[in-house]
């Protein structure tokens, strides 16, 4: 698989600096139970990667010592690292908000018939993976069978309240099938509350529309059609400087599943490491997250690359969605 990261360190991308901690977004390991194709993780069935045991507690450690409001899951299939469960009950009991980053698929796993309950009981924020509402797209960046298999875990997540109760939060998150901006967020949120309802009976909350980066398994594909630099030229055609005050870099940490810190989910694959307070650009330090019990990130320069104008073009993009 071809590498954009070459292409992407050079970069005329705006300087940016932090502004403080809210968000510990936090990679638990790259096992997962699908290979989706626009996936920047390259997550997948035979990935071995998963954060331990002491590097979960330690996670815990920096939430209550930094007061940090918001734990953020992602992976692979967070849920598939064995400690996923106890570090969201611990979470929650420390009065910290908890969000899964949920394919839906892993809802019905046979070990895992009981992790809806789970998520529900502990009031667990659920964002959700649902490209599109039809099952031919679905299919083309999921694979065959995961369309019906999601919309059987959102019914199921709708039977235990999620998209109903005040307190079960259920948003859905939309990637375009290929080389082009998300449409306009609200718009398409009306769509997909209109057809999931009138087809499945499903309700959700908000949907994120996120524009897909070019790295990884996307950023492979770019290079292999001979689209990367029309791209690369698209995102940058359609920049908007006033995201720069709402990017998600701004007040969220991305821990990998060894412990080590970034900007960004994005900068974690590209093995951008969070830079040094006097540094702008990737360095072979990697901070670990045991620093952040003792450092303030305010004002630390954020590291970039040609990648960041995924996140500033059009109507901006964040792991919450559109920035407008």
């Amino acid at each position: 698989m071809r590498d954009t990261r070459p292409f992407l360190l050079t970069t005329d991308f705006p300087e940016l600096q932090r502004k403080g901690l809210s968000t510990l977004q936090v990679n638990l390991g790259y096992l997962c139970n699908q290979s989706c194709s626009h996936c920047h993780v390259n997550a997948g069935p035979n990935r071995t990667e998963l954060m331990d045991w002491d590097t979960v507690q330690l996670v815990l450690r920096v939430l209550h010592e930094r007061q940090i409001a918001t734990l953020d899951l992602t992976g692979g299939a967070p849920e598939m690292n064995p400690h996923f469960r106890h570090l969201v009950a611990a979470a929650v009991k420390q009065g910290v908000t908890v969000i899964d980053r949920c394919n839906l698929t892993i809802l019905l796993e046979r070990d895992q018939a009981d992790l809806a309950e789970f998520l529900a009981a502990q009031g667990v924020t659920v964002v959700a993976s649902l490209p599109c509402y039809t099952e031919q797209n679905v299919a083309e960046q999921r694979g065959k069978g995961v369309f019906q298999q999601s919309i059987e875990a959102l019914q199921k997540l709708n039977a235990l309240g999620y998209g109903r109760d005040p307190d079960l939060a259920l948003n859905l998150v939309y990637n375009p099938n290929g080389a082009f901006l998300p449409p306009p967020q609200q718009q398409l949120e009306q769509e997909y509350k209109t057809r999931l309802l009138e087809d499945y009976g499903i309700v959700f909350n908000q949907l994120f529309t996120i524009t897909n980066m070019p790295i990884s398994r996307f950023g492979a594909t770019l290079l292999a059609q001979g689209n990367y630099e029309p791209y690369m030229q698209l995102l940058k055609d359609h920049y908007h400087r006033e995201h720069l005050e709402t990017v998600m870099c701004r007040d969220t940490v991305s821990v990998d599943w060894l412990g080590y810190l970034y900007d960004c989910d994005f900068n974690q694959m590209l093995e951008l490491p969070m830079s040094a307070p006097s540094e702008h650009i990737a360095s072979d330090r990697r901070p670990h997250l045991r620093e952040l019990l003792q450092n303030d990130l305010s004002g630390r320069p954020i590291a970039i690359g040609d990648h960041c104008y995924g996140c500033t073009a059009g109507s901006g993009s964040s792991c919450g969605g559109a920035l407008d």
